[in-house]
């Protein structure tokens, strides 16, 4: 993962100190090449030894692994995908309409490269391999974690997989409850810490079903409560509704999971697609 997404998904574990030079680098990330660790602890209004604390979160020895990370990711990206990311994810006031299209393209190109070259490719086999036999499908997520659930839930339908979308906590709790052998119980949470998802994901594994989680926090409540964790990367701004780019990473890693479980049954997958195609769209 690199340091940018590092620092997204960490940010729930940072004190208000850590916060804060999270929050600056997010806005300007050459903030760290061209500034001491004594400038950026005065920029955060923050100690030295806070930004020590920070770095050593992200899993770094200190601010000089940090700066040399961060160089060599920054010029990868730029060279990868423009200058606009050296800007940080950050979309700012004086931003044409132009930019910031730019912005959020770049970050969405960003964010599904890291996920797909970061993903844990044993993991997404066994997750395949338990949603090809599973006897029941129980997906959800609250807020713009249910939009990527509903994706996948259509697409399971759509081949003739018994897979039910679960509308509200309650549902979701009765339903993990009731699993019947042979369940697979999916929650859906960018953060990881959504409590009505993660208590639907530790019903679920006490009932005894399989219990699946996808977030872009690997040490989040969901992610431990969950028996198998996939892993999507992005970067968010602030200036959001909902879910953007961390959307897009998870409906990758949905389209990678659709394509496993499709491709298990070939054949019987691409009759099931003409057929219910045929009775959508009729001559």
């Amino acid at each position: 993962m690199g340091i940018q997404s590092s620092i997204e998904a960490s940010s729930a574990k940072f004190t208000p100190a850590m916060q804060r030079v999270a929050t600056a680098i997010r806005d300007t990330p050459s903030l760290v090449l061209n500034k001491t660790i004594y400038e950026l602890a005065e920029t955060c209004q923050t100690s030295v030894a806070s930004v020590v604390r920070f770095c050593q979160a992200l899993g770094l020895s200190g601010y000089a692994q940090l700066r040399m990370s961060l160089a060599t990711e920054l010029g990868k990206e730029t060279a990868q995908y423009g200058g606009n990311l050296i800007l940080g994810a950050e979309i700012a006031k004086s931003d044409t309409l132009r930019e910031m299209a730019s912005k959020v393209a770049s970050l969405e190109m960003l964010a599904i490269d890291e996920t797909v070259s970061g993903l844990d490719y044993e993991a997404l086999e066994r997750v395949v391999a338990a949603l090809d036999k599973a006897q029941r499908i129980l997906l959800f997520g609250i807020g713009a974690s249910q939009f990527v659930a509903q994706d996948l839930h259509h697409k399971l339908f759509r081949i003739g997989r018994n897979a039910f979308l679960l509308a509200d906590p309650h549902e979701a709790w009765t339903a993990a409850l009731l699993s019947p052998p042979g369940t697979v119980a999916f929650g859906f949470s960018h953060s990881g810490e959504t409590a009505d998802t993660v208590r639907y994901i530790e019903i679920a594994r006490q009932a005894g079903a399989l219990t699946i989680a996808l977030t872009g926090s690997p040490e989040s409540p969901l992610a431990k409560a969950a028996e198998e964790c996939l892993v999507s990367r992005a970067r968010e701004s602030r200036l959001r509704a909902g879910a953007m780019v961390s959307r897009i990473a998870q409906l990758a890693i949905v389209d990678c999971l659709f394509l496993g479980v499709a491709n298990q049954r070939y054949e019987q997958t691409v009759d099931a697609l003409q057929r219910t195609r045929d009775v959508t769209h009729p001559r």
